[in-house]
C-alpha cells in the first residue's frame, strides 16, 4: 500500500506549516499554521490543495506558535486535534486573550510513547525550542517511518533533549521533514546560559531600571531573565498576561511563578480591564497579592527589570514610568520585528528618554551547523526541506534531499 506525503504549505517559506500524510487507510495533518505574512484580518488561508471533504484521522499540532496552529478555526469542526497538554492550554489562553475562545476539543498525546491515531503510530518527542511544549513527531504507517522535526534548536535550556535524540536516533527513517529557518542567515544562536551572563552584565552596568521586551510564552527567556535578576539582586516585573502564562504552566514543570521572590506583577489599568471583560477579575485579585502599581516603579530604579511592550506604555507613561538616561532597554526578540509599527514605537519611546539600547537575544531555531549535524545524525533515506527560504542556496552537507513544491505529492 502506498503512502503519500504532501507539503501543502512550507516548502519555500518560514511558517504556515501544513503537511499531509495519507494512505488508503487514512490520513493526518502535521500542523495547520497561519502564514507569518498574512494580514491579521485575513481569512480563507487554508491551502487550496488541502481536501476538506475527505475524512481525516487527526491534526497534530507540534507546538503552540501561530505559524503552526493558527488556522485551526478554518478546518472542519469534526477533524480531531492532537497536541501536548501544555500546548492546548497555551493555544486556548491565547484565543481567549484575543477575545475569540476556541470551541475545539483537543486530545492529548502521551509524550515519548506510541499513540495510535487511525492507521498511524505517532511518537511525540519533547524538544528544545523557544515555544514551550514543542515536539518532534515520529510517524509510522504501512512500514514507512517519517520524522517531523517541527521547530527546534540545540542551544536552549532543553538542549539535552536534542542531544539525546542525536546520540540514539530512531532507526530506519525513510523521510526526515526538517525545518531550515536559519539557513542563509546570521541570527544569533548563543546558549540561553551565555545570554543570561550578558543580562547579568547589563543589569550590573545600569544605574537605573532595565526594560526588556520579550514574548510572554518564551519560557526559556523568562527563566533567563529571572536567573539574571537573582544574581544581581533585582526584581523582575511582569505583566498580567505573562503572569497568567506562568500560572497556567505551573503543573508542567518547575518554572518561575508570579508569587516567587524577585518577581512582581505590575497591575495596570488596561490589562485589568481586559481580564474583567473576559470575566476573570478573580485572577487580577489573586495576582495583586504579589502585585505592584506602575507608579511604584518610579522609586528605587536600580531595583527593577521591567517587562515592556507597546500596550504597556499607555499605562507606564501617565504613572511617571518613562525612560531616562540612567535606564537601559533590551529587545529580546528577533531584531526584524523592530521594523514594524510596534517596534518603532518602542524605539521612539526609549530614544526620547535617551535610555541605553542593548539587543540581547538568541534564536528559537537551530543554527545552520546544528541543522546539518542533526540531519546527518538521523541518517534518513531522504530529507524533505520545509520552513525555510534558503534551501536552494545552502544544501551542502545535508543527507540526500528530495525537493518539493507546495502541493506536490511524494509517494513513499
Amino acid at each position: 500500500m502506498t503512502v503519500n506525503l504532501t507539503v501543502h504549505r512550507a516548502t519555500d517559506q518560514i511558517g504556515g506549516n501544513c503537511i499531509e500524510l495519507s494512505s488508503d487507510a487514512g490520513r493526518i495533518l502535521l500542523d495547520v499554521g497561519r502564514p507569518l505574512d498574512a494580514p491579521n484580518d485575513a481569512v480563507g488561508l487554508l491551502p487550496t490543495t488541502l481536501d476538506r471533504d475527505r475524512p481525516l484521522d487527526g491534526v497534530l499540532i507540534s507546538h503552540p506558535h501561530q505559524d503552526h496552529y493558527g488556522l485551526l478555526e478554518e478546518i472542519p469542526a469534526h477533524w480531531p486535534i492532537y497536541s501536548g497538554k501544555a500546548t492546548e492550554r497555551l493555544i486556548q489562553l491565547t484565543a481567549i486573550i484575543f477575545g475569540q475562545p476556541m470551541q475545539r476539543e483537543f486530545r492529548p498525546w502521551d509524550v515519548g510513547k506510541a499513540n495510535q491515531i487511525g492507521p498511524f503510530t505517532v511518537t511525540p518527542y519533547l524538544t528544545d525550542h523557544s515555544a514551550f511544549d514543542a515536539h518532534m513527531l515520529l510517524i509510522e504507517v504501512e512500514g514507512r517511518r517519517i520524522l517531523y522535526s517541527g521547530d527546534f534548536r540545540t542551544h536552549g535550556r532543553k538542549s539535552k533533549l536534542v542531544e539525546r535524540m542525536m546520540a540514539s536516533p530512531p532507526a530506519d527513517i525513510d523521510v526526515l521533514l526538517m525545518e531550515g529557518t536559519n539557513l542563509g542567515s546570521d541570527k544569533p544562536c548563543m546558549t540561553e546560559t551565555d545570554l543570561e551572563a550578558d543580562y547579568v552584565e547589563l543589569f550590573r552596568a545600569t544605574k537605573g531600571r532595565v526594560f526588556v521586551a520579550w514574548s510572554a510564552q518564551n519560557i526559556d527567556r523568562t527563566v533567563t531573565l529571572y536567573r539574571a535578576c537573582l544574581k544581581t539582586k533585582r526584581t523582575l516585573v511582569i505583566d498580567l498576561y505573562t503572569a497568567e502564562v506562568l500560572d497556567v504552566l505551573a503543573e508542567h514543570g518547575r518554572i518561575p511563578q508570579p508569587d516567587w521572590s524577585s518577581i512582581k506583577v505590575v497591575i495596570t489599568s488596561a490589562f485589568s480591564r481586559m481580564y474583567k471583560r473576559k470575566g476573570d477579575e478573580a485572577f487580577v485579585t489573586r495576582m495583586a497579592a504579589n502585585g505592584i502599581s506602575a507608579k511604584a516603579l518610579v522609586n528605587s530604579p536600580e531595583r527593577w527589570v521591567i517587562m515592556v511592550r507597546p500596550s504597556l506604555i499607555k499605562d507606564y507613561s501617565p504613572a511617571g514610568v518613562t525612560p531616562t538616561a540612567d535606564d537601559a532597554w533590551s529587545y529580546a526578540m528577533w531584531s526584524g520585528y523592530l521594523k514594524n509599527e510596534d517596534g518603532q514605537r518602542l524605539q521612539n519611546w526609549f530614544g526620547e528618554g535617551r535610555a541605553r539600547a542593548k539587543h540581547l537575544h538568541t534564536s528559537g531555531h537551530a543554527s545552520p551547523s546544528d541543522l546539518r549535524a542533526f540531519a546527518n545524525a538521523m541518517k534518513p533515506k531522504t530529507m524533505v526541506p520545509i520552513h525555510g527560504v534558503a534551501w536552494d542556496l545552502d544544501r551542502e552537507g545535508f543527507p540526500p534531499i528530495t525537493r518539493l513544491v507546495d502541493g506536490q505529492p511524494l509517494v513513499l
